[in-house]
């Protein structure tokens, strides 16, 4: 991480309480082991999504092993009716908003075009196309200003995605309405196959000056520091002081996707370093240490995973494949002329395959 100040952190590698003057969170032995508990049935859905797509159950899976604390230290500090605008891998997001692990999974089955209400979760449904997800965010945060609402709305997207149009245009339109809208990068070091290091001279954060409002960077596998960030950014959100960009700085620790093969662009030194800093070890080393959390816990925990994996295979494979007309159903709130007609024609070209005189 380098910078000039440096990141900001409240639990060392090994799992020792720090502190940082710039910010601090109380958080209870309780939520200590709920936020354990999310990380690790959260990591244990990610490792089956990628078991299901190797055994032909997914048609693709995008991993976010390594990223846990970021996604569900900065989720879990959203109030219900906060706005969350997630990517395609973060799946702790999803999760932290109450999205089923068979809502989630029957998107990358195929047997749905977004798999649960966004209007009822308060979770957009995943973008797949890199970075529009910011403008979205921007676009939703600007109307519920303008409604007098105090919620909050928080756009995920990735370091690569800071590249894009879509993103530095919501940094303009946040900038210039001073949105209640926090921008949270998790920078997992690889945009696919490009580095990070060395790709841009300033650090990620830093860009928000050049709009007008502060960036942070924060440890991203520290999950205290991420839920102290993010939620003194959610305060100046609702407080009408505008938008904050978040760094979040972590580890991408698998694929990019399913169909990707990071051993031909990072090095396994490189990756058994950052496995040294995995989030969920840290928390766990820091729950024992203050003694909220003991052995009996943990084995509770993993057979809570356990259990979970077992819904997970069982479920994928009896989610039941909608038929071809239904992708029609969503695509406006009103009934809509053009949509209509593509309708009546899949239909006339279906019955075209029926044998005569069958229904």
């Amino acid at each position: 991480m380098s910078d000039s100040e440096p990141a900001v952190r409240l639990l060392s590698p090994d799992g020792e309480r720090l502190a940082d003057g710039r910010y601090d969170i109380d958080v209870s032995d309780a939520a200590l082991r709920d936020l354990y508990r999310d990380m690790v049935l959260v990591r244990r859905l990610d490792v089956e999504g990628t078991a299901l797509q190797r055994q032909g159950e997914l048609a693709l899976w995008a991993p976010c092993l390594g990223q846990e604390a970021a996604q569900i230290g900065s989720a879990r500090c959203l109030r219900p009716t906060d706005m969350a605008f997630p990517t395609y891998r973060d799946h702790g997001v999803a999760w932290a908003r109450g999205v089923t692990p068979l809502q989630l999974l029957g998107l990358y089955r195929g047997v749905t075009n977004g798999g649960w209400d966004p209007t009822q979760l308060h979770c957009a449904l995943y973008s797949i196309v890199i970075g529009s997800q910011a403008l979205h965010a921007a676009g939703y945060a600007l109307g519920a200003s303008l409604q007098g609402s105090s919620d909050a709305t928080v756009a995920y997207f990735g370091d690569g995605a800071t590249d894009e149009g879509d993103v530095n245009e919501a940094f303009v339109l946040a900038a210039g309405f001073r949105l209640p809208l926090v921008l949270f990068c998790q920078n997992n070091q690889w945009a696919i196959s490009t580095p990070r290091e060395g790709w841009h001279g300033a650090p990620i954060h830093r860009r928000a000056e050049g709009f007008g409002f502060p960036g942070v960077l924060v440890d991203g596998n520290d999950v205290l520091a991420v839920m102290a960030v993010t939620q003194a950014a959610l305060d100046r959100a609702r407080s009408g002081d505008g938008p904050t960009l978040i760094e979040a700085f972590t580890y991408r620790m698998g694929a990019h996707t399913t169909s990707d093969d990071p051993s031909r662009y990072r090095s396994a030194d490189e990756v058994d370093a950052w496995s040294r800093r995995d989030p969920i070890r840290r928390l766990s080393a820091y729950a024992t240490r203050i003694g909220a959390a003991d052995e009996s816990f943990f084995a509770e925990v993993e057979a809570e995973a356990d259990e979970l994996a077992q819904v997970v295979r069982a479920g994928v494979r009896q989610l039941p494949v909608p038929p071809p007309e239904s992708m029609f159903d969503h695509v406006y709130a009103e009934p809509h002329a053009t949509i209509a007609e593509q309708r009546a024609f899949l239909t006339a070209y279906q019955d075209s395959f029926a044998d005569e005189g069958v229904a």
